[in-house]
């Protein structure tokens, strides 16, 4: 099943995929430290095919999830990957993406575009998969854009 949903923010494109792909790793931890304890490279330098890991806080009911960057295109400010290891990959789902562009708007801001891809476990009932993950990525879309609005210099 897959779903498609958008998010504005005041931020310019560029400055917000920056912050929300290009730098999350730094940033992530500082954004939702709630919820994101740490990010690790893996595999590769954060390019295309790269792997990272994003260790959970105890507040989420998973210690981490590995995910792989599928696609990055720096000049459409657009980013594809797939959670491969992790979160509820083996016990609930057999796979979950996402595809995440980040579209000038014409107030000077963003629209950022995402679309997710669950598979589930054969045997696993449905459950809001969806509406989980569109509340988790809409809520991590606000606080960057908060965090961005009161460190003006931050990925400027």
């Amino acid at each position: 099943m897959s779903s498609t949903f958008e998010v504005e923010t005041s931020i310019p494109a560029s400055r917000m995929f920056k912050a929300a792909v290009l730098e999350w790793h730094n940033l992530g931890p500082k954004i939702v430290p709630e919820h994101i304890k740490s990010i690790d490279l893996i595999h590769g330098d954060g390019s295309a095919g790269s792997i990272r890991q994003i260790n959970f806080t105890p507040a989420l009911p998973f210690p981490f999830a590995k995910e792989r960057l599928d696609s990055i295109d720096h000049n459409n400010f657009e980013v594809k990957n797939t959670t491969i290891e992790g979160a509820d990959i083996g016990t609930k789902l057999e796979c979950y993406s996402t595809h995440s562009k980040f579209t000038p708007a014409s107030s000077g801001g963003c629209i950022v575009k995402v679309t997710t891809t669950v598979k589930i476990l054969p045997g696993v009932k449905p459950g809001d998969e969806e509406a989980k993950a569109k509340e988790t990525i809409t809520k991590a879309i606000k606080a960057t854009e908060a965090y961005l609005l009161a460190h003006p210099t931050v990925c400027a």
